[in-house]
């Protein structure tokens, strides 16, 4: 029997109906540029800044410092590259000090890279074995050179939940003696959905967000920078929002990225979502090392997005696994990469203390609210009996 079961949620969401709705009409009634002049131009802009507002006011701040951007991929790279690049430490531009993690999205490991290739000290920070960052750690990395901090709220991988708040009064603290600002940023992707992100309560200067991962359309997202923050502009053309991110205004995704944002401010209903998530999480990590032996979860138990549950398994490559459910319709995914043909393990788990034989056998299951108990309880059949034969092909029986 073949399923439709979709476990990828961490990859991207299903659209919600209401975001589908509020997007419909920009697509061909309201079609203007909302740049232009005209009526048609000055009714979508309409719709552009009440969308902008609507995103400050979940985030906590004035609708004047959020900017949209492509994805969570652009929002970060401005972030790394146009805060450092306005920075310069006195006659010396060359030193500056980045600091971050080993556990980072590439759209922050790659932009550091950059930074490196230009003279830039960038500190890569080695979390503990759950995946952790304390503050204490933060601190002291910090030099006299550093200029900002990039640490993600909730790693896409894993789901371990960094403890950015406390990160953040920390590095506000040290402002407080220092001549040059440190700076703070959060790649805020996957905690949307499920935690607080005031940025007044954070003490970030920087947020970056996307829709894609909060039930709203793929290819929009937006930046917080906070007024004051240094930022130099990696892209030009245009003197839309400021010059910060020039570009045609993407009305319908905008529409749909507000109010896609907008439904995560009912408390009351995302608790309950969030409960039940949790609950299905729950069962399927119980079920999943009850059941199938040399299974390991990754990542912590307690500070972990309620979405989210990764493991590694022994004997078995992840990669195999979601191949072979992916043919009986089970959607999940590995934390290995495959590139120009060659297929590297997870650089978070490696930077976790895995060996690489066992990091190769990651998988990572992620929930939405569209999940059901049901499919839980499939999948778990489906994974159990999916390993069994692996392992059987990988290391069969002598005759």
């Amino acid at each position: 029997m073949k399923h439709n079961i979709y476990f990828d949620n961490a990859a991207t969401t299903k659209v919600d109906p209401a975001v589908l709705s509020a997007m419909l009409p920009y697509f061909s009634d309201e079609y203007g540029n909302a740049s232009s002049l005209h009526y048609a131009g000055l009714n979508n802009r309409v719709v552009v800044d009440r969308s902008q507002a609507k995103i400050a006011d979940f985030l906590g701040c004035d609708k004047s410092e959020v900017y949209f951007t492509s994805g969570a991929t652009e929002s970060d790279n401005m972030a790394i590259l146009g805060v450092t690049e306005a920075i310069n430490n006195g006659s010396n531009k060359a030193k500056r000090h980045v600091i971050t993690t080993k556990i980072e999205h590439d759209a922050i490991l790659e932009p550091c890279r950059e930074l490196e290739k230009m003279g830039v000290k960038v500190t890569y920070l080695t979390p503990n074995q759950d995946g952790l960052v304390t503050a204490e750690k933060v601190k002291a990395a910090i030099e006299p050179e550093t200029v900002l901090v990039s640490i993600m709220y909730v790693n896409n991988e894993i789901g371990t939940i960094l403890p950015i708040g406390e990160i953040g009064r920390m590095i506000t603290q040290l402002n407080s003696q220092r001549e040059n600002k440190i700076y703070f940023h959060t790649d805020a992707t996957q905690a949307l959905n499920f935690l607080d992100c005031n940025v007044e309560a954070l003490k970030v200067d920087l947020l970056s967000l996307s829709g894609h991962k909060i039930y709203g359309p793929k290819g929009i997202g937006a930046i917080y920078i906070r007024r004051g923050t240094p930022f130099k502009p990696i892209t030009f053309g245009g003197h839309q929002q400021a010059g910060v991110r020039p570009g045609t205004y993407n009305v319908p995704a905008v529409a749909g990225l507000a109010e896609a944002v907008n439904s995560l401010s009912d408390k009351k209903t995302i608790d309950q979502q969030n409960d039940k998530i949790k609950e299905l999480r729950d069962y399927i990590i119980k079920q999943v090392l009850l059941r199938i032996t040399g299974s390991i979860v990754t990542g912590t138990k307690e500070e972990r997005s309620p979405n989210n549950a990764s493991f590694v398994f022994e004997g078995v490559k992840g990669e195999d696994i979601v191949l072979s459910l992916s043919e009986k319709g089970l959607a999940v995914s590995t934390g290995s990469a495959c590139s120009s043909g060659s297929l590297d393990p997870s650089h978070v788990l490696l930077a976790l203390g895995l060996k690489p034989e066992l990091a190769h056998g990651s998988l990572r299951v992620s929930l939405s609210k569209y999940n059901t108990e049901n499919e839980a309880k499939v999948f778990v059949e489906e994974l159990e009996e999916t390993v069994s034969q692996l392992r059987k092909i990988m290391n069969p029986t002598p005759l």
